[in-house]
């Protein structure tokens, strides 16, 4: 499957309008497009920093009157690529997103990075553009 490309990441959600004004506010992504399906009481919303046919986003799902679920213990973070992650960090905790990690050096490397947490409680690593592609190496 060589020529595949990874679409969007799903994410389940209690309250659509806060993680949605979480996801555009703090995070700085565009509401692409939205879902609603009666007949199986969802909604969906798509965001990202361009369209889909540029790169992958992420699709918000909310199922009508559930405001919260277990998040387990296997799904690990989204990663997001930015400019200068120390401005970056500042800007969020001014729009009042939560900074659980600022920014700075991985243990025994150099890559900088930082880790936000959004309304539902999933966790966002923010990379330095310039390590963004190396993983977390030296």
């Amino acid at each position: 499957m060589s020529n595949g490309r990874i679409l969007h990441t799903m994410l389940r959600v209690g309250d659509l309008d806060k993680s949605i004004e979480f996801y555009t506010q703090v995070m700085g992504m565009k509401l692409l497009r939205t879902n609603e399906n009666t007949e199986y009481k969802y909604t969906l919303a798509f965001l990202g920093y361009g369209d889909e046919s540029q790169g992958a986003v992420i699709e918000l799902t909310y199922n009508w009157g559930v405001s919260d679920y277990d998040l387990g213990s296997a799904f690990g973070h989204i990663a997001i690529g930015v400019d200068d992650i120390y401005s970056t960090c500042d800007a969020i905790k001014q729009a009042g997103g939560n900074v659980t990690r600022e920014p700075g050096p991985v243990k025994g490397g150099t890559t900088h990075i930082a880790f936000v947490k959004d309304p539902n409680g999933y966790m966002i690593e923010l990379i330095q553009n310039k390590h963004a592609s190396a993983g977390l190496e030296g």
